[in-house]
């Protein structure tokens, strides 16, 4: 038990801090991968849904059933998915439009700002905005994350890589109007750094408050959120994001290929 919850907490932290990769790309290359981040964000969405669905969901079903009995358990496997859908679509709905971390950033905008010196305090604004957005994105997901990796680490360690890459366009997201405003990189660093610590504040807050009560109930209903959770997080940003960097289908190339890895995975494991 100890070991799976280290184990939990360390992925949840590698998730969170894969913010600080993207920024790292931001400020230290000269033009943005598409075709990798299109493939990427693609294969991340398709390890999100394949397990969601196939693992996670059924899981959690049984976990219900065993505790409450077939029919109950079904309907409150279906509440908590759709609850954990609701419970995103909720924090994307209240958070400003301007720091909305789904708009499409490149590197280039930054070298663009750069070289002409740009420099619009309000853009700052904007990048504090979006940082705050994604950190609080990524407390749920820290949950998510959490307690998939302390039910079963091969599946906590899918779900970790899963969302380490959909940070890492977030990353991007945070540094580039951050640089851009002050020209300092050093301050876009950290502000996408620190976005991404919230993801491990998601797992220390299951942990606190969750795992005390832990049951089959609680277990079963939680999970189905997760599910829910992830996703929504894949429709409604990961896909849309994957097809705005898009050149070829790649995207839904990443996707097939993010399910088909996620179905060896399960069935070799």
């Amino acid at each position: 038990m100890t070991e799976n919850l280290l184990l939990a907490f360390g992925l949840t932290l590698m998730a969170g801090l894969a913010t600080g990769i993207g920024s790292l790309l931001a400020l230290l290359t000269s033009k943005t991968n598409t075709k990798f981040l299109s493939v990427a964000l693609g294969f991340s969405a398709g390890v999100m849904i394949y397990v969601s669905m196939v693992e996670i969901f059924v899981k959690a079903n049984e976990s219900l059933s065993s505790a409450v009995g077939d029919e109950l358990g079904g309907w409150l496997t279906a509440a908590g998915f759709f609850g954990g859908m609701i419970l995103i679509a909720l924090i994307d709905k209240f958070i400003p439009k301007q720091g909305n971390p789904h708009e499409l950033k490149k590197v280039e905008d930054m070298n663009q700002g750069k070289a002409t010196g740009s420099q619009d305090p309000a853009l700052l604004k904007i990048g504090t905005f979006t940082a705050l957005a994604i950190a609080i994105h990524n407390f749920p997901e820290g949950i998510a994350t959490f307690t998939s990796a302390l039910q079963d680490p091969a599946l906590g360690v899918a779900i970790a890589i899963a969302v380490a890459i959909h940070n890492i366009p977030e990353g991007i997201a945070v540094s580039v109007p951050i640089y851009f405003a002050t020209g300092d990189k050093k301050k876009a660093f950290k502000l996408s750094f620190l976005s991404g610590l919230s993801e491990p504040l998601g797992a220390v807050a299951a942990y606190l408050f969750l795992m005390p009560y832990m049951s089959d109930t609680m277990f079963g209903i939680i999970f189905a959120g997760v599910a829910g959770i992830m996703v929504f997080i894949s429709l409604d940003e990961l896909l849309p994001a994957a097809k705005r960097y898009d050149e070829a289908h790649l995207s839904i190339y990443g996707l097939i290929a993010g399910m088909a890895v996620m179905a060896l995975s399960l069935l070799l494991i």
